[in-house]
């Protein structure tokens, strides 16, 4: 007997197995199933990428910190200074029944103390005399002749400036050029004009001083800092002939 088969068995025979349905052949051949990376495999190479990216991080430079001009550049841009007069504002009475002064060249001299020097070099320089500046001046002659002697040779920050000594050993006649010599010095040698930037605008005392350290005015740089002391400095009177 001969035997038929159904078209639809027929049809159903030439199908495709079911493992091979829905896959592209040639990318099974090329890449086996087996050969895909794992998920363990996947997990211990991003594992190995962070590592390296912290190992990076660390390898990296800090920045070195701002230098003693963008630091004082920094200071006057976050201090600006302005004043503001109402349209309605008129003045009365120009008398004034009250006034007060700062201490001039000669009472300087007359008091003169370390404190009394430095508020006139600062006078001549023409920059404001307060507290931060003083203070900055005061430690900076005890840095140069001690508190002690600060009068020594008549010339309190060893200034080489007309003294007629090389290296800041020379002296003056008298204390009261001293100072204008040390004003002199500050203002037209190019070298310190952050010095003066930071006396000018009463800068915080760690930003002056850290120009001075910057600047040549000493051949150690006072050690950056590392030998300069911000301990208060006791008020000395000076010889009167000295001045």
């Amino acid at each position: 007997m001969a035997i038929t088969r159904s078209p639809h068995r027929a049809h159903r025979a030439h199908r495709a197995p079911p493992r091979a349905r829905g896959r592209n052949v040639a990318f099974a051949t090329l890449w086996p199933r087996r050969a895909l990376p794992t998920r363990k495999a996947r997990l211990s190479l991003g594992a190995a990428l962070a590592v390296l990216s912290l190992v990076a991080t660390f390898t990296i430079a800090p920045q070195s910190p701002p230098d003693a001009a963008a630091q004082l550049e920094s200071y006057i841009s976050s201090h600006p200074q302005s004043a503001t007069v109402s349209d309605a504002a008129a003045v009365s009475d120009p008398s004034r029944d009250n006034y007060s002064s700062s201490p001039g060249v000669l009472s300087l001299i007359s008091s003169g103390t370390n404190y009394d020097w430095a508020r006139l070099v600062l006078l001549f320089g023409g920059w404001p005399r307060t507290n931060a500046n003083v203070t900055v001046m005061v430690r900076w002659m005890r840095q140069e002749n001690g508190t002690n002697s600060w009068w020594n040779r008549n010339n309190p920050m060893n200034n080489g400036y007309g003294s007629g000594g090389g290296g800041g050993y020379g002296s003056y006649n008298n204390l009261e050029i001293a100072a204008q010599a040390a004003a002199d010095n500050l203002r037209l040698n190019s070298s310190y004009r952050t010095i003066v930037a930071a006396f000018a605008v009463s800068a915080p005392t760690a930003i002056t001083e850290r120009a001075i350290w910057a600047s040549p005015w000493a051949s150690s740089h006072y050690g950056y800092g590392s030998r300069w002391h911000t301990t208060p400095v006791p008020e000395v009177k000076a010889p009167a002939n000295a001045w």
